[in-house]
């Protein structure tokens, strides 16, 4: 189950001697501000009413929105920054395997997994990285979770309000002694976190391990978007992506305040699906627990559950009289990255295939569809890579060196030796048609390598939108008690030496979206009637339609 709402990374991998990977993004269209908010004082009071009401991914969205308009506005910054960590503290405190797994260990053991990450951080991140940095934006992270109300309710039940001045003096503390205290190794920072564990226990009765964990956690905030810690359920998660199976319902959704879970997307042939839940519906009780205001990671932690077990779910779709209650038994399901593989125009032989992802069994799906539109006498191919947040380097090399005779697909480039790669195309069977690829501004890293070498080898139109801006690559690293490290380790450039981090790869036919279409996920969600997308491709295709051979052995 994917469970981001506002441009989160969940990344993908194969494995080395570590895991290497280009980050999965599920991003969602840039927010936009409300009509209302005309300068930057208002933009701020809206921000800081999201924060609040402890609505932080609105708070995120709304500030980011905020910051196009004013980029130059420090509080506005400031506000993102603060309600991202906010986010990050409540997101751990709704992970089991973070409270069972990571919160009952020693402070000594949490010293020990924090050592190790430190360590790993400044051997392999793609930047260097300092101890008084890394240090620092833990020391932030600390104090931010000082008042966070999850974290509060979570290690000082009852006894917050008899607290409250000691933990205020040990804010203060935080903020003038060890926000930028500055440390020149890794033991040091050992000793330093270590102090300020001790200090909160002594003074207020928190849990040393929690001050630690705020370290390990807190401190990634120094790395980029796409480097993070993760939690045994999140490494979990991951690897299940990898394999394109988990157990669970099938679906793909997002928490929208006040109407529930909205169900971006429902898996073909999944629990969900067979329930009758299609996207646009609206989870609004979990096993009788109202899940209206519930965030997303809430609700998932409801939803989880052993194979076979069941969960019922009441669910309200588009109109306010569509109220019904299912029960749905959880089991395997399998994520197919081709959902949707069919000929869209018989008479001049136009193909379509959506992507939804670069998995290990993405090739061969790939495969398996082109073969099949072949029988259908498909002479062009619309290739579908809208909403596609990446996945496995290897997997978008491989599905392009079915389309590109030579030449480099896709260079990556580190700090370290083995992070320096190039990958060529190889294969001697190539399929020779024409392409028209679609790309949104939720097409992501292995998207971008698959638009980057499409464009510089001149093998096809891009219609649609500018692509995200992700090109990066990262490597996750299982550490110590299931625990693991996702680091930026490398850039990927396109075959002409270009990286176009925080820029996209543009389309050659550009498709403005109008802002009342809403665009699902998934087979079925949108008729290509109602896609102004698929109908410009659809126009370029035909344009395309007398070309080269189908398919050549070389």
């Amino acid at each position: 189950m994917a469970l981001g709402l506002f441009r989160q990374r969940i990344c993908l991998a194969v494995c080395l001697a570590c895991a290497l990977c280009v980050a999965r993004c599920e991003a969602l269209a840039a927010p936009k501000l409300r009509p209302d908010v005309t300068d930057s004082r208002q933009a701020l009071q809206a921000g800081e009413e999201f924060e609040r009401t402890r609505r932080w991914i609105d708070a995120i969205e709304h500030y980011e929105a905020s910051i196009k308009r004013w980029p130059a506005d420090r509080d506005l910054t400031y506000g993102l920054r603060r309600s991202k960590i906010h986010f990050g503290i409540e997101r751990r405190y709704s992970d089991s395997s973070f409270r069972s797994n990571m919160l009952t260990i020693s402070r000594n053991d949490a010293l020990s997994l924090f050592d190790e990450v430190i360590n790993k951080i400044k051997s392999h991140f793609v930047d260097p990285l300092s101890s008084t940095s890394f240090v620092a934006h833990g020391t932030e992270s600390l104090y931010i979770a000082l008042a966070n109300e999850k974290f509060l309710e979570h290690h000082l039940p009852g006894r917050r309000t008899a607290v409250q001045g000691n933990i205020a003096k040990f804010r203060e503390t935080l903020r003038t002694q060890y926000w930028n205290k500055s440390l020149n190794s890794g033991y040091s920072a050992h000793q330093t976190v270590s102090e300020v564990a001790g200090l909160a226990e002594a003074q207020f009765g928190l849990n040393s391990t929690a001050v630690v964990m705020e370290y390990v956690f807190g401190g990634c905030h120094a790395l980029d978007d796409y480097s993070n810690c993760l939690t045994p359920d999140r490494l979990s998660d991951l690897y299940d992506n990898i394999d394109g199976e988990f157990v669970g319902l099938g679906i793909e959704m997002k928490a929208e305040a006040g109407r529930g879970m909205s169900l971006v997307n429902v898996l073909p042939e999944s629990p969900a699906a067979e329930a009758g839940l299609v996207a646009g519906d609206y989870i609004v009780g979990i096993d009788g627990h109202d899940c209206h205001n519930m965030s997303t990671d809430e609700a998932a932690g409801r939803l989880k559950g052993t194979p076979g077990s069941r969960v019922r779910l009441d669910v309200s779709g588009l109109t306010a009289a569509d109220r019904r209650t299912v029960t749905v038994a959880r089991r395997a399901v399998h994520v197919k990255s081709i959902p949707i593989a069919k000929i869209v125009d018989e008479s001049r032989g136009i193909g379509y295939i959506q992507m939804t992802g670069f998995q290990k069994s993405s090739p061969a799906e790939l495969d398996e569809a082109l073969q099949k539109l072949n029988r259908q006498g498909m002479r062009v191919l619309i290739w579908d890579l809208r909403g596609n947040p990446g996945g496995l380097l290897t997997a978008a090399v491989e599905v392009l060196d079915r389309f590109i005779d030579n030449g480099v697909l896709v260079s990556t480039k580190g700090r370290i030796g083995d992070q320096n790669m190039s990958y060529s195309a190889h294969r001697q069977q190539k399929w020779n048609i024409p392409l028209v690829l679609l790309t949104d501004e939720n097409s992501a890293s292995a998207s971008e390598i698959v638009a980057g070498a499409v464009k510089d080898h001149q093998r096809g139109v891009i219609v649609g939108r500018k692509t995200y801006g992700k090109w990066s690559v990262q490597s996750i690293f299982p550490i110590q008690r299931s625990v693991g490290l996702r680091l930026t380790t490398a850039k990927f450039y396109s075959p002409a030496g270009k990286t176009l981090g925080k820029i996209g790869v543009k389309p050659d036919v550009e498709v403005e979206l109008p802002d009342h279409v809403v665009l699902h996920r998934g087979p079925m969600a949108n008729s290509l009637e109602d896609d102004p997308d698929i109908r410009k491709a659809l126009d370029v295709a035909r344009e395309q339609a007398a070309g080269r051979p189908m398919f050549s052995n070389r």
